[in-house]
């Protein structure tokens, strides 16, 4: 209630002033943000061109150079099928080989094994 006395002894056209006064402050900062929103919108604009400007130059660079970039890389597939073919070959080969060596040293552990096991009846034969 006494708020509302106090109300009541303040001039009716002073609170208008004050009202007034808030209204315009409210006005300038509502122009302010348009400006602002206005700034950020060309912003974006310019932002958007220098994109599409970008990405067109890319793809036109990418339009000339995909068919060398496809010759390349078939060539480089030839070349490392080739290298992985003589790889392979390479490999078939020392296996053999170790497979070779590993039977054949099998057998003359075999052999030398046979003849410690049966030693005195190979003497007995040679010296007759």
């Amino acid at each position: 209630m006494a708020r509302t006395a106090k109300l009541e002894t303040v001039p009716t056209q002073e609170r208008v002033s004050v009202l007034e006064t808030k209204v315009e402050a409210i006005d300038e900062k509502i122009d302010d943000l348009k400006v602002d929103v206005k700034d950020m919108h060309d912003c974006l604009d310019r932002t958007r061109d220098q994109v599409n400007e970008k990405l067109d130059v890319m793809l036109t660079e990418y339009r000339s150079n995909r068919d060398k970039f496809y010759a390349h890389a078939d060539d480089l597939h030839k070349i490392q099928t080739a290298q992985h073919h003589e790889l392979a070959d390479k490999i078939s080969d020392l296996e053999k080989f170790r497979a070779k060596w590993t039977y054949l040293v099998l057998g003359g552990v075999a052999v030398i094994g046979w003849i410690f096991a049966y030693w005195e009846t190979i003497v007995k034969i040679l010296n007759q």
